[in-house]
């Protein structure tokens, strides 16, 4: 034969071995492409492609016929990676956290100032006047003067905690 020849029926012979492959899902969750049938303790449900004609006689739930050979030397580096990608996630989720944290904190102490300033201008007892819906400016009364003095009370009480 001529080696074009040989070379277009290698060609051709490809899908037909792709074909007696089994697919299915291990138990980390990766999807699994082997000529051999899934261990036992797959379930039926996690197989995805059994392989067309010679395999089909292989019960699907089948133990491996030879020991399985170790992992690849590149399946610890796909690991570590896939663990330093986890971490990298993890500490910019804490970071994030801590970021807003943060932030409310500062937005706590700030809300903290306002109410204090607020309660020494309504304590001082000097006229305090608001703009209205209508803008118009009006002077608290005291009743009005009261509820403002308990509202702010209830801000210092809950926002200069030190927490």
């Amino acid at each position: 034969m001529r080696p074009a020849t040989c070379v277009l029926l290698a060609l051709l012979a490809m899908p037909l071995a792709a074909q007696a492959q089994w697919q299915w899902i291990d138990g980390n969750g990766r999807k699994v492409f082997s000529d051999r049938p899934p261990p036992a303790d797959v379930p039926a449900r996690n197989i995805l492609g059994r392989p067309a004609g010679g395999g089909a006689g292989v019960p699907a739930m089948a133990a491996p016929q030879a020991p399985v050979p170790a992992a690849p030397a590149s399946a610890p580096r796909v690991d570590r990676a896939l663990e330093e990608k986890a971490r990298q996630a993890e500490e910019a989720e804490k970071t994030n956290r801590a970021e807003a944290e943060a932030k409310a904190a500062k937005a706590r102490q700030d809300n903290c100032a306002r109410a204090r300033q607020g309660l020494a201008t309504l304590d001082s007892g000097i006229r305090i006047a608001r703009v209205n819906g209508q803008g118009e400016r009006e002077i608290m009364d005291d009743a009005a003067r009261a509820t403002e003095q308990r509202r702010l009370q209830g801000v210092v009480q809950s926002d200069c905690v030190a927490r």
